[in-house]
């Protein structure tokens, strides 16, 4: 992939776009677009080192918007929290299950957005229990199977709506590019 200056303004509105998305007012919990650009990014961009970029930018460009949002009253929702560079480690992790999907394979894409969405559900609630996150109640989940089993259920609903939307931006983004390469980019013709 030639590096030129359409593909950086496409790349950093990519990136825009899915951070003014994450910090969308009334869009479901766990339904954000990180999961499905982190296995885009693994499996398109050829720059390894360049992959992690995305999903990891646009995630701290929309986590310094929660956080502005929460300092001046108008979120709930803090940007900056205990945990959140597990997010970063996930999201990176999630990037090199990318670079094991084939961009063209559909099995490959759903069976990629099936595992990131899964593997960020178990980590990330693996990561809450850990440190003592709480329950509804407000009470600290036990250091206990029984404990960790609770947290996972807690994070059902966030675990579905992932799944969702990974699919679903996994959908465009994929499917997009496959467009844009079929009809729009020009092969190259062999002499």
């Amino acid at each position: 992939m030639k590096i030129d200056k359409s593909t950086i303004v496409s790349f950093i509105l990519l990136i825009v776009i899915a951070s003014l998305y994450r910090v969308l007012p009334g869009r479901p919990f766990g339904f954000a677009p990180q999961i499905a650009m982190a296995l885009f990014a693994g499996s398109v961009v050829t720059d390894k080192r360049l992959s992690f970029l995305l999903p990891i930018l646009s995630l701290f460009i929309s986590d310094v918007m929660y956080e502005v949002l929460y300092r001046n009253g108008l979120s709930t929702i803090s940007g900056f929290y205990d945990g959140q560079l597990l997010n970063y480690a996930l999201f990176a992790a999630i990037t090199v299950v990318g670079f094991n999907l084939r961009k063209e394979n559909v099995l490959d894409i759903i069976a990629g957005s099936l595992v990131g969405a899964t593997a960020y559900f178990v980590f990330s609630n693996f990561g809450v229990w850990l440190v003592g996150g709480l329950d509804i109640n407000s009470v600290p989940y036990p250091k206990t199977a029984i404990g960790f089993v609770n947290c996972l259920a807690a994070g059902v609903p966030f675990y579905k709506m992932s799944v969702y939307s990974t699919l679903v931006f996994s959908t465009i983004l994929f499917g997009g590019y496959y467009l844009v390469n079929k009809y729009v980019v020009k092969p190259v013709a062999v002499a």
